[in-house]
């Protein structure tokens, strides 16, 4: 039985320098499929994709919301060929209810243990039109080796350094972060990977480059502790959300190779100060990513946090506009409040003003997005942070291998 995998493509985000990431949902789903499914992958950010052909069944991964009016494109050009179409992944989740006219099936939720099912009901011509797991989570031992040869690795590089390999050691989030559709995909019960079998799938990626993208790893302390001493004889280099702030667990992070965590930063507090300066103690990069029009900011508050972030010294930093993303917290407050402008699927790339500012007009947040990106790099571009970032991560690699 042959299934076509597809990963659909969309806009990036403006200012941002342009690269592509390995996409993390369809190889984990590959994983999941039954051992008689002959895969085909397609992300089509980086690869061709012609629509003229007859699999058994068209499964769409999408991640973002900005990725669906892609995906129910290519859904109905396959729908007009007879062809069957299944959609999952975190946006589809997100927008489930409205999608089910436009495909065949909607897959809802943690996929292990869930295809063999799946993969019946294709062969019997009886595919369900709802697949629905949200309240039900994958028993997380279930969780194995993503199928990272689905890639065309030639397709990841920026000027020709290969980029990380995304990977997870667990799922679940105990925070509940007002910008974050977390707690409603993936609950809000921590739910950690066996490190052994984190360790196996780490060991098994050629690239010595990762990227954890748990939402956070300061999530329980002997954990983190237990991962990192776990990591540090893989002698890998990888990057995260946010470790905890303790000596010891930094310490670890960073014997363990971490080369830089990507710390949220809303405001100008001693907190955030304090935080990005314990990670530079301990060998430890930051780049801040930088949400734009909370109802604390105003036009003077983002140009004074521009001016923090400068001062700090952080290593590199990636704005965006707050948006109110399908059952995030910060996207019921806002409907509540009547303040959402924009439903758009398109507009929801986190670089165009979708809801009405408290303390702004929706011109003028747009306006300081650009301010924050042209202020922040006006002595030295993305381009060149990144690269400096890359060179440091190389040079301690070649110690750490070397030793």
């Amino acid at each position: 039985m042959k299934w076509k995998l597809i990963y659909p493509r969309w806009r990036k985000l403006d200012r941002q320098t342009p690269f592509n990431l390995p996409p993390h949902g369809p190889v984990v789903f590959a994983a999941a499929c039954p051992e008689d499914v002959s895969l085909e992958f397609v992300d089509a950010n980086v690869q061709d994709l012609v629509c003229d052909d007859r699999p058994d069944l068209v499964c769409l991964s999408v991640m973002l919301t900005a990725q669906l009016p892609e995906a129910l494109r290519i859904a109905a050009a396959y729908r007009e060929r007879g062809v069957p179409v299944l959609a999952g992944g975190i946006a589809v989740m997100l927008h489930h209810r409205e999608l089910r006219p436009y495909v065949d099936s909607v897959f809802i939720g943690e996929a292990e243990g869930r295809m063999a099912a799946v993969a019946e009901d294709v062969r019997r011509g009886a595919l369900k039109p709802v697949y629905d797991y949200l309240s039900s989570p994958a028993e997380i031992k279930l969780v194995g080796t993503a199928r990272r040869e689905i890639l065309d690795r030639r397709a990841y590089t920026y000027r020709n350094v290969r980029m990380v390999d995304l990977v997870h050691a667990s799922r679940g989030c105990r925070f509940n972060c007002f910008p974050c559709c977390t707690g409603y995909l993936g609950g809000r019960v921590f739910r950690p990977r066996p490190i052994d079998r984190v360790v196996e799938e780490v060991a098994s990626i050629e690239n010595d480059g990762l990227f954890f993208v748990d939402n956070s790893l300061a999530q329980d302390t002997a954990w983190e502790e237990d991962l990192f001493r776990a990591l540090i004889p893989l002698k890998k280099r990888w990057v995260s959300h946010p470790i905890e702030e303790n000596d010891r667990v930094l310490d670890l992070a960073y014997q363990a190779g971490c080369w830089y965590v990507y710390q949220a930063v809303f405001d100008t507090s001693q907190t955030i100060r304090r935080r990005i300066r314990r990670y530079h103690d301990h060998g430890i990069k930051v780049e801040a990513t930088v949400i734009l029009g909370t109802d604390e900011h105003d036009v003077d508050g983002i140009k004074r946090l521009i001016d923090f972030l400068l001062e700090v010294e952080l290593d590199l930093a990636e704005f965006t506009i707050l948006t109110p993303f399908a059952h995030s917290p910060i996207r019921a407050k806002l409907a509540a409040e009547g303040r959402i402008l924009n439903d758009r699927y398109e507009d929801y790339t986190c670089d165009r003003v979708v809801f009405r500012p408290l303390r702004m007009t929706p011109e003028e947040l747009r306006e300081m997005y650009d301010y924050a990106w042209d202020t922040f790099y006006r002595h030295e571009s993305q381009e060149l942070k990144m690269g400096r970032l890359f060179i440091s991560a190389f040079k301690r690699q070649r110690e750490r291998v070397g030793g």
